[in-house]
């Protein structure tokens, strides 16, 4: 009986046990980074945002006591806003820690993580309507929107602000690539659609719908192939184009170091970490988790909404849910602007849409095709040519490196023109 814990004594103080510790101390404790204190404490209360945390209880339980739907959509709307920022926070404190070609993979997988959530819920609750509206929202929003307001923001302070104009037509170019698998889906369904017909006011007029039931069966699986394919290679090109972003050609993406030597110091403080990585790590998780909930919550919510108060789900998912998913971004790129850091900004306003474009909506598109939810690249038409005309036009105002605040107001006028005709659509 004496020999046990003689025998145990070694597992308890002995060098296995004593180097186990030592690394769950290193992790809990890590050395030369905050600790798990001080990170928290900037986690949650680093931006005045973060107030409206508050509706997160809120979107609970107006969801589970199935309060008025108005209420229900708009806690769980409101809720999302600071989870977007600390989503967006937990991932900028990570990349300072990671490298580079990481940072670039963490920003893919959690730069559009409310799009992601929100698209994923909508996908599971069958909502294809709400899941194409939202992300075509997103694109527009940050390019005609943010890209808008950033350029007259900037405008108003500079007469006229410069940016690298080969990073920015690069970009510009893989958006236009995206805008274009888009299109090549609504021209294959018009060739094949056999189309129908409305006769329920006493006028005849011709439906479309996106699920690919007015076309076929060879048809219809014709589409979902196209589609399918074009998520596969729209995704190797966006890595392919995370390669030529991050390494191959990063100097595109730099900066001009224009600044003095006091200036660059400062900027230099202003980005050191404020978080650990494994605190960091947990928030991302946590604000992960959370956000999923309210956005299922939200989502919920929209169809009896819409219904109850005559606001057109389309409207719903192409204007409101990308103010929410990008409010972040908003403030950050105009932020930028008022300093003079154009590339900055053109980084986040259209390297955002690309991330949509080229990576958010592929992905949903293979989570569809793996959950048997038909969810394809095709795009209503008068979707396709708003999205078409809006690359367009940010072509052809960033092809000359330049911007100020006259190109702000086209850019801000062409998404209350879009704005307005999808509230009547």
């Amino acid at each position: 009986m004496s020999s046990l814990p003689t025998e145990q004594t070694p597992l308890l103080n002995g060098h296995a046990n004593n180097g186990f510790s030592h690394r769950l101390s290193r992790f809990l404790k890590p050395q030369d980074q905050p600790g798990w204190i001080s990170s928290f404490r900037f986690f949650f209360f680093g931006s005045w945002l973060n107030i409206l945390l508050v509706f997160i209880p809120l979107s609970i339980l107006s969801h589970y006591a199935n309060w008025d739907a108005a209420l229900r959509f708009s806690f769980s709307f409101i809720a999302i806003m600071p989870l977007a920022a600390l989503l967006g926070t937990a991932t900028e404190q990570l990349s300072f820690r990671l490298g580079q070609t990481l940072s670039g993979l963490l920003n893919a997988s959690f730069g559009n993580a409310v799009e992601i959530i929100v698209g994923i819920a909508a996908l599971m609750q069958g909502e294809l309507r709400i899941v194409q509206t939202s992300l075509l929202g997103s694109i527009l929003s940050n390019l005609l929107l943010v890209l808008g307001c950033s350029f007259l923001a900037g405008g108003l302070k500079f007469p006229e602000s410069n940016f690298q104009v080969t990073a920015a037509q690069a970009s510009s170019s893989l958006m236009t690539l995206a805008c274009i698998t888009l299109v090549i889906p609504a021209a294959y369904h018009s060739a094949k659609s056999r189309g129908g017909i409305d006769d329920s006011d006493g006028l005849y007029h011709t439906w479309q719908v996106v699920d690919g039931s007015d076309l076929d069966d060879k048809s219809n699986y014709g589409l979902r192939i196209i589609s399918r394919g074009t998520a596969i290679l729209l995704l190797g090109v966006y890595i392919a184009y995370l390669y030529f972003q991050l390494r191959s050609h990063a100097y595109l993406f730099v900066e001009p170091e224009v600044e003095v030597e006091s200036q660059s110091t400062t900027v230099e403080e202003e980005e050191e970490s404020q978080m650990s990585v494994p605190a960091a790590a947990v928030g991302l998780l946590g604000a992960t988790v959370v956000t999923s909930f309210c956005a299922d919550f939200l989502v919920a919510s929209i169809e009896e909404t819409a219904e109850r108060y005559s606001i057109p789900k389309p409207f719903i998912g192409l204007i409101l849910l990308p103010i929410v998913a990008n409010a972040a971004e908003h403030v950050t790129s105009v932020w930028m602007a008022m300093k003079g850091k154009m590339e900055l900004t053109i980084g986040i306003c259209v390297g955002s849409s690309i991330q949509i474009a080229a990576f958010v909506i592929p992905l949903l598109v293979i989570v569809g095709w793996i959950s048997h939810h038909d969810l394809t690249l095709f795009f209503a038409d008068f979707e396709t040519v708003v999205l078409f005309v809006s690359v367009l036009l940010v072509n052809f105002l960033i092809q000359d490196g330049k911007s100020n605040y006259m190109e702000g107001l086209m850019l801000i006028t062409l998404y209350l023109v879009i704005a307005l005709a999808f509230w009547v659509s």
